[in-house]
């Protein structure tokens, strides 16, 4: 199908929350909810972009939107509240993000049963000796930084639901000790997983980190430093220290920001590499990682240059096919840990949902920072 960059449709899009419409509604056209890839599954993938676009719906109040969103959890979970999920993993925690306004809405008590069930399964985690979650069974006494999204932030919103106050005090301590296992003091990053027991190839044989800085990982745990401040008191013994994190990782992106597309790398701190190549998806989550961060008074505005900067390269990497729908590419399939070549051999792929669930929500935080384009 021929895809072309500059057309008609991408003038008709005024603002951000314009851009974030047209994402949706191209997979909309694309796929019935049930057919969201991977087909018929729990999972974050098919999350991460229905829970932006639960958001999206928060501020444009399209009812298709709710209708759609809707129609996935109700293939997957039955009369009951029961479903399949892989119960050894975190990642199989993050869709549980769109039952609570499910919840909220309908009248339905199958909504709260399965969120139960995904919150019930934290107990059952392996952890490492100082009490860090397994990312997955089959990562045996591994620390990934995808994990403390895909899991965190769903119970954050258990707790805010439920009355569970526990969850958030989890939350915290998860996120301290996968700082202190994976930040790097110079750059302020944070590398892709840890490993207790040093035995992946990957591993450092001293420290357990793996040796890179990819991008999306971090990405997600950007995200979750946001998430995080808004659901901590404000006289939360660890809110300043959370804080100065989140500030002190971007200050480490702003450095390696690409001066000439305002895009960031697949390997972050790697640009200077003519083999390393500018990812749209990291980029999509450090543009919103800044921008919430200055909208919700973490970050100094003189921060928001860098924000734009990312945003509009962004919207000069969006395309449209032939039927004028948004067509995001440059997307890295999933990936797990490994060494610098292992990043960079990764194919894309263009409308992934998660690449296009950050998009959205980046489009979300720069409506406040930049409302006309």
């Amino acid at each position: 199908m021929a895809v072309v960059k500059k057309n008609d449709r991408r003038n008709l899009l005024k603002t951000p929350l314009d851009w974030g419409k047209a994402a949706c509604d191209s997979l909309m056209a694309t796929y019935t909810p049930e057919k969201l890839p991977p087909e018929g599954r729990w999972h974050y993938h098919q999350g991460v972009f229905l829970y932006s676009m639960l958001q999206l719906n928060e501020q444009v109040g399209r009812e298709d939107y709710f209708k759609y969103i809707k129609g996935y959890v109700d293939h997957i979970i039955d009369e009951d509240g029961n479903f399949y999920f892989a119960r050894e993993e975190l990642d199989a925690i993050q869709a549980g993000l769109l039952l609570f306004k499910l919840d909220q809405e309908i009248n339905d008590p199958r909504y709260k049963i399965a969120a139960t069930k995904l919150k019930n399964i934290f107990p059952t985690f392996n952890t490492t000796s100082d009490g860090g979650f397994w990312h997955k069974d089959k990562y045996p006494y591994q620390m990934w930084l995808d994990g403390l999204y895909m899991g965190g932030v769903f119970a954050l919103n258990y707790d805010k639901a439920f009355g569970e106050p526990e969850l958030l005090d989890m939350v915290v301590e998860q996120e301290k000790l996968m700082r202190k296992h994976t930040r790097d003091e110079k750059t302020g990053l944070y590398y892709h997983a840890w490993d207790e027991k040093r035995q992946q190839p990957w591993a450092d044989s001293d420290t357990g980190k793996s040796p890179e800085f990819w991008g999306r990982a971090i990405g997600w745990y950007g995200i979750t430093f946001n998430e995080i401040l808004s659901f901590l008191p404000g006289d939360h013994p660890s809110r300043a220290e959370i804080v100065g994190a989140l500030k002190d990782l971007i200050k480490g992106l702003v450095e390696f920001q690409d001066q000439d597309t305002g895009l960031w790398y697949q390997v972050v701190d790697k640009g200077n590499d003519i083999n390393n190549w500018l990812e749209t998806s990291c980029s999509a989550l450090f543009t919103y990682t800044i921008a919430r961060a200055i909208n919700d008074g973490h970050a100094d505005d003189r921060y928001k240059e860098f924000a734009v900067k990312g945003f509009r390269g962004l919207l000069d990497r969006m395309e449209f096919n032939d039927k004028g729908l948004f067509v995001m590419p440059g997307i890295c399939i999933g990936t797990g840990v490994g060494n610098y070549q292992h990043y960079l051999d990764r194919p894309t792929c263009e409308n992934d949902l998660h690449g296009v669930g950050s998009f959205i929500l980046a489009c979300l935080e720069m409506q406040k920072l930049l409302p006309e384009l």
